[in-house]
């Protein structure tokens, strides 16, 4: 998966700034539940109070503060040289003064609000005296033994229960100040909810600005994969295509790509988001200081054993999907280019059957996948309520023991969701994963596959003049096979004349004409144009200067003058015109309202298969190469179309080099040079009348094809039509 990543490029550039917008987009998200628990404690059970540490404090109250003031920098954070009897106003910050006035604020509000029944019988107070009052009254040396008393007995108050002392402490003060509480509370309720608001917005904002730029990678990557892909495959010789299989690259071209896309675009915006979030959210945790930490190393773990057995089990399965993927596409794909034969031979019932069999495989595959994950999800919801079981549960504790406020223990539980909902981000792609890590494989497997036919270092651009096409003692055999389809073949091919190659089917008629323009390499011996192996010649000036009519007639959607002009793009008109006439198609091409923009339909459907082989024909010739090459193209023309063309040719390519293949002798009875193969080696080579009375495999195709009179005929160059 790792090496199919390499193909982002440029793209890369913007990862780092995704990775910086996740990380915002994370402190964002990390922050709103630490503003849901200000609201709680601070905003509705403080009343907007977030210290004691008040900016002003009544003369009385602050002379409290510094009987019980421990540090004895209280006097020092309030205007350093306060007069007795004067209100004290804050000279530092409020996040300085608050660890020294907590602990005085506490116990100041906690003595003044001791109901006097509770004080033993030897100590009464007058109406309206409160203890604070009368320690201010004593001398110091009758102070100072009691305040020790006093705070040995508030030792054991946690943090929180006298940090909410000291706050109410400092609502009391604020209400002797005259201050308006409700309007204390709503602002810092208010001035909360705006800023978890915009940190709303901001998350929005970072999220549709990710998912755009994610979505753009993607695309990119898509496209640049393709590229590369299609630039490879078309390099293939025709050994990588038989050894892929046409439907097998359509699916990696195309789904195989898609489901990395999609991993991209997850990874990109969940896989980086998730440890970010992950990490944060553990912090944060571990800084509320709740004691509850375990929780989270317990749901992780549950989630990790859950995630690795599922995994596991589905593992096998994604491998195999895309190889089932592979199978329906080859299924389909031969069924739909096939209908005609089906049809004809009642075979519909058997082909839905194939069909339903390799739909039937891939959707049981994908149902036993899909169920598996579908697992999850109950699973994940069970661990998630579980989790917060345990949190309301031991965080009640808390609350009830004063360690914890309710806001902490909400805090504490939307952090923990986000942790757990982090991994749940992870195990989504992990469901991914496995089937595009082997869809990565099975591209990686195209890429890295070079062409078996590929240009030497010094491979020429020029040498072909004449055309002369000679083979000199040259076997062959294909990858995988022990057995040479081809043995010591030896002939030359002269510009200006007719080189006819004949013989059974199977006996390596195309697999000999396939050596030429180099759709495949020789085993042993050389192929020669003018004097120059074409291993020394780049494959593109090779074929350039070479027209090839395969066995089967293709056209490509477009129009008639652009699959004409498809090997010459500069033809110009009178080009294709004259190509057109040589190979016999101006009739049909004239008949039709637009002419030569008439269209053409994939595949060439919309026209006959003679006047498709005659376009294919009319496409070679319109090139003007040094050679051609037909390779049973006449098959589908009749005969008297098939002598028209023939003749034609003799006249317009009278200084090219012409290769034909045929099965009918009629078409190469004119030949300079018949050439007879039998089983991968030449039987006979020689004209139609050396033939008929040297080689016998010759004269049994001739019998089989010519009457008793056209064989004893003296001159066979009359055809009849």
């Amino acid at each position: 998966m790792i090496k199919i990543l390499k193909h982002l490029g440029k793209s890369w550039a913007w990862v780092p700034v995704i990775f910086a917008l996740l990380v915002a987009q994370a402190t964002c998200d990390l922050a709103l539940p630490q503003y849901t628990s200000d609201i709680v404690d601070v905003g509705i059970q403080q009343g907007g109070i977030e210290s004691a540490a008040l900016d002003e404090i009544r003369g009385e109250s602050f002379e409290k503060l510094l009987m019980f003031d421990k540090s004895g920098m209280l006097r020092k954070y309030y205007n350093g040289e306060w007069q007795s009897g004067s209100n004290a106003h804050i000279y530092y910050e409020a996040e300085t003064v608050e660890p020294c006035i907590t602990y005085p604020a506490a116990v100041v509000y906690a003595l003044d609000h001791i109901d006097s029944s509770m004080l033993p019988d030897e100590i009464q107070l007058p109406e309206g005296m409160t203890i604070t009052d009368a320690l201010l009254m004593m001398p110091e040396e009758q102070r100072s033994p009691m305040i020790e008393e006093i705070n040995k007995q508030f030792e054991g108050y946690s943090e929180i229960m006298l940090s909410q002392m000291a706050v109410e402490f400092a609502r009391e003060e604020l209400i002797a100040q005259g201050a308006d509480m409700d309007k204390i509370q709503m602002d810092y309720i208010l001035g909360k909810g705006v800023r978890m608001i915009g940190l709303a917005l901001a998350m929005m904002f970072i999220t549709i600005i990710v998912g755009f730029l994610a979505a753009r990678i993607s695309a990119l990557f898509g496209m640049n994969v393709r590229e590369k892909v299609f630039r490879r495959v078309v390099s293939f010789s025709n050994a990588e295509m038989d050894k892929f299989s046409t439907a097998s690259l359509i699916t990696r071209s195309t789904n195989d790509i898609q489901q990395i896309q999609m991993v991209i675009v997850m990874m990109l915006r969940m896989v980086l988001y998730a440890p970010i979030l992950g990490v944060g959210g553990i912090i944060k945790v571990v800084n509320t200081g709740t004691g509850l930490g375990w929780i989270i190393f317990v749901a992780v773990a549950a989630i990790i054993v859950l995630v690795s057995i599922l995994m596991s089990v589905a593992m096998p399965k994604f491998k195999s999907m895309q190889k089932l993927v592979d199978r329906l596409n080859l299924v389909t794909r031969e069924i739909l280019t096939g209908l005609p034969v089906i049809r004809a031979f009642s075979r519909e019932k058997h082909e839905e059957q194939r069909f339903d069999e390799a739909s039937t495989n891939l959707m049981k595959t994908q149902l036993f996948t899909n169920r598996t994950m579908s697992v999850m999800s109950p699973f994940m919801t069970m661990i998630m309520n579980g989790i917060s079981v345990l949190i309301v549960w031991f965080g009640a504790k808390g609350i009830d023991s004063g360690d914890m406020q309710v806001g902490d223990m909400m805090a504490f539980l939307t952090y923990t969701m986000q942790i757990v909902m982090s991994f749940l981000m992870l195990t989504m792609i992990s469901i991914m994963l496995p089937r595009a890590a082997v869809s990565a494989n099975r591209i990686n497997e195209v890429l890295s596959t070079d062409s078996s036919v590929l240009d030497s270092e010094n491979a020429a651009n020029e040498g072909i003049t004449n055309g002369k096409v000679v083979f000199d003692n040259v076997s062959f055999h294909y990858d995988g096979s022990d057995e040479n389809v081809l043995h010591n073949i030896s002939f030359t091919a002269n510009p200006g004349e007719t080189t006819a190659i004949i013989g059974s089917t199977g006996s390596g008629k195309s697999t000999l004409i396939n050596l030429i323009p180099r759709f495949f390499d020789t085993t042993e011996g050389t192929v020669t144009i003018d004097g120059t192996n074409v291993r020394d010649l780049t494959m593109h000036y090779l074929r350039e200067n070479i027209g090839i009519v395969p066995q089967k007639g293709v056209l490509f959607s477009g129009t008639i003058n652009s699959n004409l002009s498809f090997g010459c793009e500069n033809a110009s008109a009178e080009q294709l015109a004259e190509a057109a006439e040589i190979a016999q198609a101006t009739e049909f091409i004239e008949a039709k309202p637009e002419k030569y923009e008439s269209p053409i339909s994939q595949g060439g459907t919309n026209v006959s298969g003679g006047q498709k082989q005659r376009l294919s024909i009319a496409r070679a010739v319109a090139k003007k190469p040094k050679i051609y090459i037909f390779d049973d193209s006449f098959s589908a023309l009749d005969y008297k179309t098939d002598a028209a063309l023939r003749k034609a040719l003799s006249e317009k390519v009278a200084d090219s080099t012409v290769i034909i293949v045929a099965q009918r002798i009629s078409t190469i009875l004119h030949a300079e040079q018949i050439i007879v193969l039998d089983e991968g080696k030449i039987a006979g080579i020689g004209t139609h009348k050396e033939l008929l009375k040297s080689c016998e495999v010759y004269k049994q195709i001739a019998s089989s094809q010519l009457s008793e009179e056209e064989l004893n005929s003296v001159d066979t160059g009359k055809e009849s039509e």
